[in-house]
């Protein structure tokens, strides 16, 4: 059922799935691109390392499971519901990803998650990524708001908002399961034109 609004929606249906999912250049020599069946060994590698998985409850098993994934990323932009992107070199090494998901046109809203491989941890990976990203999403798309939500017990995540503009809007009590329990959660944002 569509839905009657008295304004327009802040992006436009179509926008997006009307042309490939875009490869953007970030700092450090960075790019973010679409994920490629090649990565399925590293992005499995990834949901071995302690950390990631400290944070992320969801995992794939098998690189059977990756290409799944990397199917339903792939049909995500189709039907303009997120975005999901390698952050590689330009060699086409493998750093980290990154993803703009929930897409909610009428709004201009979207929400972010990153991870980073543990090689390349503390050099500005993920802060890069989520800039080019952020500029990219509220700049050239239209998007009006931005947000990310991490455990309140993930001091590296919350540096990379904060380096990348997301301001913290409050800590949301008990709200995500952790393999741990449940965590509070800081709510950060990045608005267009901040």
């Amino acid at each position: 059922m569509t839905r009657e609004l008295s304004t327009p929606p802040a992006v436009s249906f179509g926008l997006l799935s009307g042309s490939p999912q875009p490869v953007l250049p970030a700092a450090q020599g960075l790019l973010l691109r679409p994920w490629e069946q090649a990565d399925a060994p590293v992005f499995l590698s990834a949901y071995q390392d302690d950390e990631i998985c400290r944070w992320h409850t969801r995992r794939p098993r098998t690189e059977a499971r990756v290409l799944e994934w990397f199917d339903a990323y792939h049909q995500d932009w189709r039907s303009e519901k997120g975005g999901h992107w390698a952050a590689a070199r330009k060699d086409g090494e493998v750093l980290g990803r990154i993803a703009l998901r929930g897409f909610d046109f009428n709004d201009g809203v979207a929400d972010v998650s990153y991870w980073v491989l543990p090689t390349a941890r503390g050099r500005g990976v993920a802060t890069s990524a989520l800039a080019a990203l952020s500029t990219w999403a509220l700049d050239e798309i239209g998007f009006h708001r931005l947000y990310l939500e991490h455990s309140t017990r993930n001091h590296a995540s919350c540096g990379v908002a904060t380096k990348s503009g997301y301001l913290l809007e409050g800590t949301q009590c008990s709200a995500a399961m952790h393999d741990d329990g449940r965590h509070d959660m800081h709510l950060h944002a990045r608005i267009r034109g901040d």
